[in-house]
C-alpha cells in the first residue's frame, strides 16, 4: 500500500461544520451530563477532532432546574468562591443555588470540565442554558439528543 495515502486531517475554523443540539436535563444526574456535553462542547465526538480548534457544536440546555445529584451531594456538596476583598470567602449549596439561579449548576459542572486556556473560553460561549422548556433557538433548528447516561 502507498503510506503517502494517509493523510491526516487537520480541520480549522473555515472547514468546521458545526451544528445545534438540544438537550433535555429533566432527571438527569448534574455530572454525567456535564461530562457529555463538554465532550460535544469540544468536538471529540468527531472523527475529525482538532486539539487547538473549536470542532464542537453549539448545546442548548432545557429545564436545568429539573437536574439531581446523587448521594447527598444536593444539601452537602459547596461551591466556594472569593470577592476579593479580605474575608471574601462566600459559600453556597447547589439547593441555594437551584432556588436563585439553576442555570448555574450545570454552567459550573461543564466549565471545570473544558480547557483552562482561550480555547476553553471560546467554548463556553457555545453553551447555552435555560431555565424551564423555552429558549429563543429556534431559527437554528437544534437537534434534540439523548445521552446514554
Amino acid at each position: 500500500m502507498d503510506t503517502l495515502s494517509y493523510k491526516t486531517v487537520s480541520l480549522n475554523a473555515k472547514t468546521v461544520n458545526k451544528q445545534w443540539i438540544l438537550v433535555d436535563a429533566t432527571d438527569m444526574v448534574v455530572g454525567r451530563l456535564s461530562s457529555q456535553i463538554a465532550k460535544v462542547l469540544r468536538g471529540k465526538h468527531r472523527a475529525g477532532f482538532t486539539p487547538h480548534v473549536d470542532t464542537g457544536d453549539n448545546v442548548i440546555i432545557i429545564n436545568a432546574e429539573k437536574v439531581k445529584f446523587t448521594g447527598n451531594k444536593f444539601t452537602e456538596k459547596e461551591y466556594v468562591w472569593h470577592t476579593g476583598y479580605p474575608g471574601g470567602q462566600r459559600f453556597t449549596s447547589p439547593r441555594k443555588l437551584n432556588e436563585k439561579f439553576p442555570e448555574r449548576i450545570l454552567e459550573y459542572a461543564v466549565h471545570g470540565m473544558l480547557p483552562k486556556n482561550k480555547l476553553g473560553n471560546a467554548l463556553k460561549r457555545n453553551l447555552y442554558i435555560y431555565k424551564g422548556a423555552e429558549h429563543p433557538h429556534a431559527a437554528q433548528k437544534p437537534t434534540p439528543t439523548k445521552f446514554d447516561i
